[in-house]
């Protein structure tokens, strides 16, 4: 609802610019200021916004940029600190599934609110764990160094321990990174098939391939990430495969003869094939593409 009106108390008249409503009441108000505004200069119109509305979330953005507040400190009255923040220019998986919770399907103030404690206190850790990444504190120094070091701890020592941990954590994460590459290369050697050389020219992925790749990629999205999920076109038939393995198939699309089917598969690698009427009918395989998905999904964890 644009220009939403809150009128409350004193204040008579207050217009936010969206409120998204829920069962006839405003639950995420909206504060949209222009693409190169600062955000930061805006906090209190919207502080003084859900100060009179009944919503439970807040969110300031100018487009690019999205802060959500709630109300974790002291019960309706808007945190000064957002529980969620990111640019859409990059947005990453792990936003994306938080950002899904305010779906409408998925909508649950309680859930949310839960959740939103957790996601407050993890963006801090990470901003302190920055910090001390690149300038450890005395605490911090003095913390790995009494887990090494015996007797009194002298400054010199806390001094030597500042300068040497940024360089142990930088091994860290460089051999972290390293470890999981060569796990990387090693999977994509053992999913190397002999397979048949055929022409380019002979594959032709139609609009109507693509569209059905995009309808199970929201299907699946929920649970999955979406980087997981890769479509390989062949003569027969449109493959969407979990990883890019033609070991781990998610369905097959029979799409260019003049009956349409859908070839589906269980964790066993059986598979059993439906005619479908048009290419809308994949919704009603969700259940089905989403259990084998999750399968080799939770294979990858083992």
């Amino acid at each position: 609802m644009p220009e939403f009106t809150a009128d409350v108390g004193l204040k008579k008249g207050e217009k936010v610019d969206y409120a998204v409503m829920h069962k006839g009441e405003p639950a995420i108000i909206f504060e949209c200021k222009h693409w190169t505004e600062d955000l930061s200069n805006h906090i209190g119109q919207l502080f003084r916004y859900f100060s009179v509305a009944k919503a439970k979330f807040g969110v300031l953005t100018n487009g690019h940029e999205y802060r959500f507040y709630t109300d974790l400190v002291s019960k309706n009255v808007m945190d000064q600190k957002p529980f969620l923040s990111f640019d859409i220019q990059n947005i990453m998986d792990s936003t994306l599934n938080e950002v899904s919770k305010f779906h409408k399907s998925n909508f649950d103030e309680d859930v949310i609110s839960t959740n939103a404690t957790s996601l407050k206190y993890i963006n801090e850790i990470k901003k302190i764990f920055k910090s001390e990444l690149s300038e450890p504190s005395p605490e911090f120094a003095k913390f790995f160094a009494s887990k090494i070091v015996s007797g009194t701890m002298r400054a010199k020592v806390v001094t030597t321990f500042s300068k040497l941990i940024p360089t142990a954590l930088k091994q860290i994460m460089n051999e972290e990174v390293n470890e999981r590459l060569q796990k990387a290369i090693t999977k994509e050697s053992e999913k190397i098939e002999p397979t048949e050389t055929i022409e380019e020219s002979k594959i032709v992925t139609t609009k109507e391939e693509l569209e059905s790749f995009e309808i199970i990629k929201a299907i699946l999205r929920k649970d999955i990430g979406i980087k997981k999920i890769h479509h390989r076109d062949t003569q027969s038939y449109f493959g969407v495969l979990y990883d890019n393995n033609n070991r781990k198939p998610i369905c097959r699309l029979f799409l260019d003869g003049r009956i349409k089917r859908i070839e589906l598969f269980d964790q066993n690698k059986t598979s059993r094939k439906t005619e479908i009427n048009t290419i809308d009918d994949i919704y009603d395989f969700s259940e089905d593409l989403l259990t084998v998905a999750n399968y080799y999904k939770n294979e990858d964890l083992k």
